[in-house]
């Protein structure tokens, strides 16, 4: 069993997407015209790329408009809207740049600020999931932020922002799987909590609720051996932060920066899949698989 891809790619290229617009809305790299234009036009493919990617994971498609309603309580919500402002704000501050050569700064500290509240509002849909004890801690939206700014800094060719950033975003990426493979056992839920007859004594599971799949199993229950994820972890962060940092070192190459750029994305891409495949829901407790 493995993630959905749409759900891989929506957070690996929309978190790079807004990054780029974040950085783009500060003014930095202070371009104008087919410049601007050709940064401005990256950005919104890996940003609405990712976002229409996210669509493919959903039941009812049709119905996505309906959760535009529900910001005062749910973060799947105000991502939305983070998401709508952020793009509409640095369109309209886009075109300032590229066909009227003014830089409404305003414009863009506000489109910054959503695009980067689109990222956190993110991490937050995870983050707030007692359930997936992995994924509810502070260091998530931190990972999600950091990789964010960082992967933002390398597209906009901040090479000194881009170096101290992705160290930044690999410590905290590798503080988060330590601390995630501590987050289960830590929460105290096991096979008495789950079933409530821990009063009784300790209970085991005599055989599973059901002899076939269903969508909990498919959507929560994912098994991964831990050789193989360490292994994958050690790809993950070498792509994602160390080998990008080695290259921006060296002396500044186009070529080089494409091969940084193409490494952070495929690290991203290997640490995205080990979030939603090393996730462990309290519901495998429930089918004996935890």
């Amino acid at each position: 069993m493995h993630p959905a891809p749409s759900v891989i790619f929506f957070s690996t290229f929309s978190g790079l997407g807004f990054g780029l617009l974040f950085w783009l809305g500060l003014g930095i790299p202070g371009v104008t015209g087919f410049s601007a234009f050709a940064f401005f036009t990256i950005a919104y493919l890996l940003a609405v790329g990712g976002l229409i990617s996210s669509t493919f994971h959903l039941g009812h498609p049709e119905r996505a408009l309906k959760a535009f309603t529900q910001w005062r309580s749910s973060w799947l919500s105000r991502e939305g809207w983070c998401a709508v402002l952020a793009l509409v704000i640095l369109a309209v501050y886009g075109i300032g740049l590229v066909f009227f050569d003014s830089r409404w700064t305003v414009l863009g500290l506000i489109g910054a600020l959503f695009a980067l509240g689109t990222v956190f509002t993110t991490s937050m849909i995870y983050a707030q999931l007692k359930t997936v004890p992995r994924w509810n801690m502070p260091l998530t939206p931190a990972n999600f932020l950091s990789l964010s700014i960082a992967g933002g800094a390398l597209l906009a060719g901040q090479v000194t922002w881009a170096i101290g950033l992705l160290i930044v975003s690999g410590i905290i990426q590798a503080a988060t799987w330590v601390m995630g493979d501590k987050a289960f056992g830590n929460s105290g839920s096991d096979l008495a909590s789950a079933t409530q007859l821990g009063h009784i004594g300790t209970p085991r599971a005599f055989e599973p609720p059901h002899t076939g799949t269903n969508y909990l199993l498919r959507e929560f229950v994912h098994v991964i051996g831990r050789k193989h994820a360490q292994k994958l972890r050690l790809i993950a962060i070498a792509l994602m932060a160390v080998l990008p940092v080695v290259l921006l070192l060296l002396p500044f190459n186009h070529l080089l920066a494409i091969v940084a750029v193409l490494a952070h994305v495929a690290g991203v891409l290997a640490a995205r899949w080990l979030f939603f495949a090393e996730a462990e829901h309290v519901v495998g407790l429930y089918y004996g698989k935890r």
